[in-house]
């Protein structure tokens, strides 16, 4: 916080800290990139395509449901 007690209007969640799913984000393109320089080209698109879609397939069809109806609200803010 500032001197006069009020926060400046970029600061969030207590001026810095960051959430998880920022975390989790910014590991992610860390880990891509490094896969990227490692690995062939044709194996890096395989896992970033494979592991989403094997994550979505162990759902049963009521999760993929709520995934879907949740997805799309957040489509149409």
């Amino acid at each position: 916080m500032s001197v006069s007690g009020v926060r400046p209007p970029g600061a969030v969640n207590g001026g810095g800290v960051m959430s998880n799913g920022t975390k989790v984000a910014i590991g992610g393109v860390v880990v891509g990139l490094i896969l990227l320089a490692f690995i062939p080209l044709w194996l890096f698109f395989l896992i970033i395509i494979g592991i989403p879609a094997a994550a979505y397939l162990t759902l049963d069809s009521s999760q993929r449901r709520r995934l879907r109806r949740v997805t799309r609200r957040q489509i149409g803010r």
